[in-house]
């Protein structure tokens, strides 16, 4: 796991082309693994599967042909890649008008999931953003830890903190994002 780790860094801080051919199969087992815990919670007649979502999110990384400075920058484009493809799709669902019924999605932290409705998610995302602009460090726990499902011990990895970061961080963006989502105003 270490090895690949190394490998994984070594190749992103390649310069020059044919990143992606190189690191396509050293990631794509845990990029799986991510949207596959992503996917758990979701209603069993989802039109999204976690192969598309990885592929979708990695094909969206590979389009924006940018340079990755590390594991922490590939990560967290791949949990934004992933949490913006579920808002579109949410917001795809949302348009559909399918005689009022209300499509559910199921997101969260594995042990914080909670069920809602395509709307909420994309308020979520609003949200989310508006918490980027005043604590990006947040904000990335909150896209590894809420789209991405990752531990606490893989959000501080990946983002090079702490554990204790990574709580203090997640308990502070969960209440602010609870504020943002319950006055509905912009800040001041």
């Amino acid at each position: 796991m270490e090895d690949r780790k190394i490998e994984v860094t070594r190749i992103l801080r390649k310069p020059g082309g044919g990143v992606q051919e190189e690191l396509f199969p050293l990631v794509y087992d845990e990029l799986r693994a991510i949207a596959r815990n992503r996917m758990a919670g979701e209603r069993a007649n989802h039109t999204l599967q976690a192969t598309a979502l990885v592929n979708e999110a990695f094909v969206r990384l590979v389009d924006e042909e940018m340079s990755w400075r590390d594991r922490k920058h590939f990560y967290s484009a791949a949990a934004e890649s992933m949490r913006r493809i579920l808002i579109d799709h949410a917001r795809k669902v949302k348009s559909l008008k399918r005689g009022g019924d209300r499509q559910r999605v199921t997101l969260g932290a594995p042990e914080a999931s909670m069920e809602l409705e395509a709307e909420d998610l994309i308020g979520i995302s609003e949200a989310l953003d508006r918490l980027a602009a005043e604590d990006p460090l947040a904000a990335d726990v909150t896209r590894l830890r809420f789209f991405s499902g990752l531990s606490v011990e893989d959000t501080a990895q990946i983002l090079q903190v702490s554990e204790r970061t990574v709580y203090r961080e997640w308990t502070y963006a969960r209440a602010r994002l609870f504020e943002f989502l319950g006055d509905g105003t912009e800040p001041a």
